[in-house]
């Protein structure tokens, strides 16, 4: 009947409403977990070769090599392949690094005090001078430097062991300015056999002010006494786009946002990706520094990397690292234990996921272990139990309801019998008097006729009629039952 699927139907409902945990959701408390795999620090250097021709005196060629520091900074990894998207301003300077080596290497060789910066400067010596402006770029046919600068950016991924060395990556895109995205590729090996870590790009900033969110990044090479850096924060009002950002304010008016991040940024921070709450996806990128930073939203993320040609994208470790998360922040540790195991398989070095691990089999087949059937009774002020079996009721009543008026309204509508059709109109009986011929045939076994009696009879008689009115005539009849007529005339 058709109420019986809608009844099994409210039925399944309930017992699924009843089986789901209390207080179950995709990520509680651990909403960056998602990211921190992902997150890289990134360190930048200009490597200059530089050759001072010196002719003051005797002819001489002083060579010398420096690496200046460019920026440092966090990254985030957002495909398997190892694209990485930090600032602008972490990997490129406007300063001219050509000068400021031209500085160090006078300084150095002639012995005269030359501030170590990228300003060009005078000194009192006026062949000196001349010489220390010749070697300054651009370079000319007198001049008496020459100048070879290189960009080695070097990414060290969040693993454990800690990887000293990293791995080298190229500049793929530079942003407009400082704050703007710039995006990175690895020039030789990304770690792990399936490649790396990525983390989840949001699809826009949240609109409302005072949402909160969470800033994750390194305030060092990641290693034993550096572990990823996590802080709180909450979008402020209104904002610019592009690079001018979106600022920070708690709505509680206890901490200064700005400042905490700003100081954070100048530390490492800077280009950390900004985590929302909701889901756990990266929604923008810390800028500024000093006591004002702000934030670049997602879609500046997305329009550096389109114009890059690279595209954003999940992996196989992100899929088997999210089900084991799942499963492990809704208390199932017997479930989630295998989910980790996998992921250190195709990423060995997963620093939160043998994290994981560890507490999942600690507390495996424990009382907190909801894949048991032990669970310890809910903590005070867990969510209580109750309103899940009301409302699980209310709807199995509601799908009873509903199968019945389904049944009533689908039942077929008795209607009045119909009259039974006419009987038949009864011939009278036949007369087998002499008003009509009838044929009496008996069928005896030939056995029982005495042999005296039998006799062979041909086989059926040719019908015939009266030839004066057309009545049949039996074999036998000499004269018709009808008019009298003599049936051999």
């Amino acid at each position: 009947m058709a109420r019986l699927p809608a009844l099994a139907g409210g039925l399944t409902m309930t017992i699924a409403l009843l089986a789901l945990p209390a207080a179950a959701h995709e990520h509680p408390s651990g909403i960056t977990d998602l990211v921190t795999p992902a997150v890289v620090r990134v360190e930048a250097v200009s490597h200059v070769e530089i050759t001072l021709l010196d002719h003051i005196g005797e002819l001489r060629h002083v060579e010398r090599s420096y690496d200046f520091p460019l920026g440092q900074g966090t990254g985030t990894v957002v495909n398997p392949e190892g694209a990485i998207v930090t600032l602008t301003r972490v990997v490129q300077t406007g300063d001219d690094v050509a000068v400021r080596a031209a500085n160090k290497i006078f300084a150095e060789h002639h012995d005269v005090k030359i501030p170590q910066d990228a300003e060009r400067h005078s000194l009192d010596d006026p062949l000196l001078d001349r010489h220390l402006k010749q070697c300054y770029p651009p370079k000319k046919s007198t001049a008496t430097c020459i100048v070879d600068v290189s960009t080695e950016i070097t990414i060290f991924p969040n693993v454990a062991p800690a990887d000293t060395d990293g791995f080298k990556a190229d500049l793929v895109k530079a942003g407009s300015g400082p704050d703007s995205p710039a995006v990175l590729m690895p020039t030789g090996r990304a770690v792990g056999s399936v490649g790396m870590p990525t983390a989840p790009l949001a699809d826009k900033v949240p609109d409302q002010a005072g949402s909160p969110t969470n800033v994750a990044g390194f305030l060092g090479r990641p290693g034993p006494d550096v572990q990823n850096t996590v802080e709180i924060a909450h979008l402020g009002k209104g904002g610019g786009k592009g690079d001018t950002g979106r600022p920070f304010g708690d709505p509680d008016k206890k901490v200064d946002e700005p400042v905490k991040l700003g100081g954070l940024a100048d530390r490492g921070l800077m280009g950390a990706p900004v985590i929302g709450d909701k889901d756990g996806h990266v929604i923008g990128m810390l800028i500024g520094g000093g006591k004002e930073a702000k934030m670049i939203g997602v879609r500046e993320i997305t329009a550096a990397l389109t114009k890059a040609g690279i595209a954003p994208r999940r992996g196989a470790i992100d899929s088997a690292f999210e089900g084991a998360l799942t499963r492990y922040h809704t208390s199932y540790y017997t479930e989630a234990a295998p989910g980790f195991q996998r992921v250190l398989e195709l990423y060995p070095g997963n620093v939160v996921a043998a994290e994981l691990l560890k507490i999942s089999l600690a507390k495996r087949g424990g009382p907190d272990d909801a894949g048991t059937g032990q669970s310890a009774p809910p903590a005070t002020g867990a969510t209580p139990l109750w309103p899940f079996i009301a409302a699980a009721a209310v709807l199995f009543v509601a799908a009873g309801t509903g199968a019945f008026l389904l049944w009533r309204r689908r039942a077929p509508v008795e209607r009045p019998s119909e009259p039974p059709p006419p009987m038949a109109v009864m011939q009278p009986p036949l007369d087998e008097g002499a008003n009509q011929t009838v044929v009496v045939r008996r069928s005896v076994p030939l056995q029982a006729i005495p042999q005296q009696k039998q006799v062979l009879t041909a086989g059926e008689p040719s019908i015939a009629y009266c030839t004066a009115c057309g009545m049949r005539l039996g074999p036998a009849h000499r004269f018709c039952g009808y008019c009298g007529h003599p049936s051999e005339t």
